[in-house]
Order: C-alpha cells, then sequence, then structure tokens
C-alpha cells in the first residue's frame, strides 16, 4: 500500500467512526470552546520503539484563527496531525480538540481533513465522491444536495461536477480534495499541503477560501512547507523541531525588529567564510564552502541584521577581511529568513536522532 492509499484509508476511517457513532444527526458547531482554544496540547510524545517521532509538543490554537504549523522534513508535523486527529495515540502527554479529549469520537464530526496525499477513484465523478463522504459523515439525505452544491462552489467545481475523477487535473484533484475536506461545514479543518499541486491561480483562490472560512469563525490548522503562503495567510505560527515548539506567534512576533541584508561578495576564502558563519550569513547559490581557497566570483550571501545602520560598520570589517564587496540589498526578513536560523541553530545531529515514520 503506498503514502495515497493510507492516507485515504485513514480519511475514511475518520469518517466510518463519525458514522458509526452519530447515527444521522447533522454535523452541530458543538459547545463553546473553553478559554477560546481549538487545540491545546501537553508534553506530547508519540515514541516508535526506540524511535522518537514527537516529543513534548505543546501549543495552542485559538478558535476561529488560521494557524500555521512548520518544520523541517522529519520533525514530527505528520505524527502531531495523527495525534490531533485521533488516528494514533500518544505514548506520553495530552490534548484536546475543540475541548475533547484527542480521539474523542464525536469531537471527529466537527472536523475536516485534507491530507497531503490522496486519491479518489477515478471512475467516479466529483459529485458521487462528495456524495460517498456526506453519507459516510451521516449528514441527514434532505440536506446532502445543498452541501454537496455548496463545497463544489466553494472549491470552483461546479462545472466539472459530474466529470470523472479520472478527467482531471492535479490542480482539480487538489480543489476536490478541499471540497472533501469541508463537507458539513466543520468547526476546524486541517490542511496538509493545500497548495501542492496548484498553479498560481489556482494558490490564491485557496488564499480567498481560507480568508472565507476564517470569516465564518472556522479554524484552520495549516500544515505547508510554501513559506510565503503562509506569511499570507497565517493569523499565527509555530515552529517544530525535533518534535518540540522552538517558536511560535504572529508574523511579527517572529520576525521582531531584524532586517536582512543581502551582500553581493568576492574574493572570500577560508577566514571571510568563517566569519561570514559567525555572523549568521547564509550563503547561496555559487558561494564557497567552507574551507575552500579564496573565490574571486561573486556569490550572495543573506546576512541578518538589526537595524540598517549596522551596515556601513559590516562593510568596513569585510574590506578589511580582504572580501570584495560587488552590491548590498538592504531587505527586510521574511518568514524564510527566520526559519532557517531557528534550523541553523539547533544541532543537526540531535536532529538525525528524530524521525516522523510516519
Amino acid at each position: 500500500m503506498n503514502d495515497a492509499e493510507r492516507d485515504v484509508r485513514a480519511a475514511a476511517a475518520i469518517a466510518r467512526d463519525v458514522a458509526r457513532g452519530g447515527g444521522t444527526t447533522a454535523v452541530k458547531a458543538g459547545p463553546e470552546l473553553a478559554n477560546d482554544l481549538a487545540i491545546e496540547t501537553r508534553e506530547l510524545a508519540k515514541h516508535y520503539g526506540t524511535t522518537i517521532a514527537l516529543s513534548d509538543l505543546t501549543l495552542s490554537v485559538h478558535g476561529g484563527e488560521v494557524f500555521g504549523f512548520l518544520g523541517p522534513n522529519g520533525a514530527g508535523k505528520t505524527t502531531a496531525l495523527k495525534l490531533l486527529l485521533g488516528l494514533t495515540k500518544p505514548t506520553s502527554g495530552a490534548g484536546d480538540v475543540l475541548g475533547a479529549p484527542l480521539g474523542d469520537l464525536q469531537t471527529r464530526r466537527r472536523i475536516g481533513y485534507l491530507p497531503e496525499l490522496f486519491r479518489y477513484q477515478e471512475w467516479l465523478s466529483a459529485y458521487e465522491v462528495l456524495a460517498f463522504h456526506a453519507r459516510l459523515l451521516a449528514l441527514p439525505r434532505a440536506i446532502r444536495p445543498a452541501a454537496i452544491e455548496r463545497v463544489l462552489k466553494i472549491a470552483g467545481l461546479s462545472a466539472r461536477a459530474h466529470d470523472k475523477v479520472g478527467t482531471y487535473s492535479k490542480g482539480m484533484q487538489q480543489r476536490l480534495g478541499l471540497a472533501v475536506a469541508l463537507v458539513g461545514s466543520p468547526q476546524l479543518v486541517f490542511l496538509d499541503e493545500p497548495t501542492s499541486a496548484l498553479d498560481p491561480v489556482g494558490r490564491h483562490d485557496v488564499r480567498e477560501l481560507i480568508d472565507g472560512l476564517r470569516r465564518d469563525g472556522t479554524t484552520v490548522f495549516l500544515n505547508s512547507h510554501m513559506l510565503t503562503e503562509v506569511e499570507r495567510v497565517c493569523d499565527r505560527i509555530a515552529i517544530v523541531d525535533r518534535g518540540r515548539v522552538v517558536a511560535s506567534g504572529t508574523i511579527a512576533e517572529l520576525l521582531g525588529s531584524s532586517d536582512v541584508v543581502r551582500l553581493k561578495l568576492g574574493a572570500v576564502g577560508p577566514a571571510m567564510s568563517q566569519l561570514l558563519a559567525l555572523w549568521g550569513a547564509r550563503a547561496e547559490s555559487g558561494a564557497p564552502v567552507d574551507g575552500a581557497p579564496a573565490n574571486d566570483a561573486p556569490a550572495w550571501y543573506r546576512l541578518p541584521i538589526e537595524n540598517l545602520d549596522a551596515i556601513p560598520g559590516i562593510v568596513r570589517d569585510l574590506v578589511a577581511g580582504g572580501a570584495a564587496v560587488h552590491a548590498i540589498e538592504p531587505q527586510h526578513a521574511t518568514l524564510e529568513d527566520r526559519f532557517l536560523e531557528l534550523l541553523s541553530s539547533t544541532d543537526c545531529n540531535a536532529r538525525d536522532r528524530f524521525a516522523d515514520p510516519t
């Protein structure tokens, strides 16, 4: 069984459990959230034998916000997602989703999920796929057509509703996955790489969709590697590494008042490379590796700075060290800069001891 089939079966398992526990009652909004928290975890951990997939995950997500969940491959993001969805049980720690303990059956009725990898039967139409999931979710028969038409419109698939999935492009299949996640108007939606197969127009549409969910008071938990997209849509963000949250807050809080300067440098030898590394500079493509002889070919570096007043002193030190300064481009720090800065400050060898087998 491949990853796509496993994720589809996992999503279907959620829906089947919901149907067993819910009869034919429609999905309801549920009680008010305690302390306005849609998700709260406390030292959540998951071990597979000697392999640590997640360790000491503590975070909180407020109701109605768009929350970004970021981290490198193997940081525990997928494991965390499956714990929150109730697809696996924690080794230790605890958490609540929509005011109920992890894995609560009735709470699953109020959750939507878009897996990173999924596949629907190619011989079914989009309408038939959505009708199937509406049945699994135990939506009353009388409201199913309106519920299906609603999510088809949201996903931009109304005109192709009765075409076979096998005729869909990757982007259209991604839109169908989004529609499935929104069947039943869930109170909390987990989106795992929702824009991975979309073109720029599709990514814009997903941002509009997420903004609409926020306006409706729906909580969105967004897992994505596209940091520019996260930066544009999320209210708050958590960066996780080795199973722990290493930074969290709003974009402004994470970036602080720091800026970035791009430097185009030539004649950078081992000593200058060490100085740049000490400053926290990040080499872009074409830069010499540590220990390499001086390179006269200009290369770009990114250097975080507290404010633009620091630039003259930086240039003076570079010139004194023998570097040739070809260009200077002051810029505002981005989420990607902050993300890489946080990860570079951690012990890479220690990170290798952690793995996300899922």
